[in-house]
């Protein structure tokens, strides 16, 4: 059976829509329809029920599922293995969300390189649904990502409580103003809780979808944000950043998603280094960063426009008063 049969059926089933399917697959329409009546005729059973408002599945559709899911997964693993460089018994795949790979990608692949130097690793960042429908299919390992979505044939194992705090660069700051507020985009959940807790900040000047750039933009420049607590502990301890009072936390866990018909024996030794990677991160702070030493901070560089704006008018009443007598 060709196995883009099995793809098609597997992107219509999750995407419940044959137009979908075709977006993702990169294909018309036209060609889904005939794959589905391909496989249909192969199967000798109808999959799926069309109607207006997309497409389910038959009592028969949902038993080939896991048999799809299966032969994809079977496939990628041996195009996989036959792309294994020399030297090494095996490679494994992993798809990161864009929000948590660091620091945790790059210790990972640090660990495992002294952990299990014979298998070959490829890392990617991506946004989370997109990876978990791959891992999904087999095309990638293990997908580190934050609240998945429970799907049928995925482990999820807890890796990282974590959680979202608000800091600033000026100690004892209250609700900070839009002007100097950093929004990181950490996803829906954030989103929504963020509006309800601080509709003021909705609309700001600075955003970013990444949360390195934006807390490098905060040391920086100065102001107030978001950020995940492991990652600023240590900037919190040196001084350089402070809790804000009385903002709520947002927690934000990170889990690994995995098949549960995956081959451990090539899968446990990089779970274990995420596990092991992950206790390091909240026993230990992370290392800070010096301050650049050309940075004027938003708030330093207000205090120093304010200093000379009083300035300025001080003179203007000097000159003033020598004009009078």
């Amino acid at each position: 059976m060709d196995i883009n049969l099995a793809r098609t059926f597997l992107e219509i089933a999750l995407s419940h829509s044959f137009v979908q399917a075709a977006q993702r697959l990169h294909v018309t329409q036209t060609a889904v329809s005939a794959r589905v009546k391909s496989l249909e005729d192969l199967l000798g059973r109808q999959l799926f029920v069309r109607n207006k408002s997309g497409a389910t599945l038959t009592p028969a559709g949902e038993q080939f599922m896991r048999h799809a899911m299966t032969l994809v997964q079977v496939w990628e693993r041996a195009r996989q293995q036959m792309a294994v460089p020399s030297g090494r018994r095996a490679l494994v795949t992993i798809g990161c969300e864009i929000s948590l790979w660091q620091p945790l990608l790059i210790d990972w692949l640090l660990d495992m390189r002294k952990a299990a130097p014979d298998l070959a690793l490829r890392v990617e960042v991506g946004v989370a649904d997109d990876l978990l429908e791959r891992v999904a299919h087999g095309t990638l390992d293990i997908v580190i990502a934050y609240a998945p979505r429970q799907r049928p044939g995925l482990r999820v194992e807890l890796l990282i409580e974590e959680k979202l705090v608000m800091v600033s660069t000026l100690p004892a700051t209250a609700a900070p103003r839009p002007a100097d507020y950093v929004y990181v985009d950490w996803g829906r959940e954030f989103a929504a809780q963020h509006s309800l807790a601080f509709p003021a900040l909705s609309s700001v000047g600075v955003s970013s979808s990444l949360g390195p750039l934006g807390l490098e933009y905060l040391l920086t420049v100065g102001g107030a944000g978001y950020f995940r607590h492991n990652v600023v502990r240590g900037y919190l301890k040196a001084g350089r950043l402070h809790r804000v009072p009385k903002a709520p936390e947002f927690l934000y866990p990170a889990y690994a998603v995995y098949g549960a018909d995956a081959d451990m024996e090539v899968l446990e030794p990089a779970l274990a280094g995420f596990r092991r990677v992950a206790g390091d991160i909240q026993r230990q702070p992370r290392s800070v960063r010096p301050p650049r030493a050309k940075s004027k901070g938003i708030f330093n560089a207000e205090k120093k426009e304010r200093a000379e704006d009083a300035e300025q008018e001080a003179l203007a009443l000097q000159a003033a008063s020598e004009v009078t007598k």
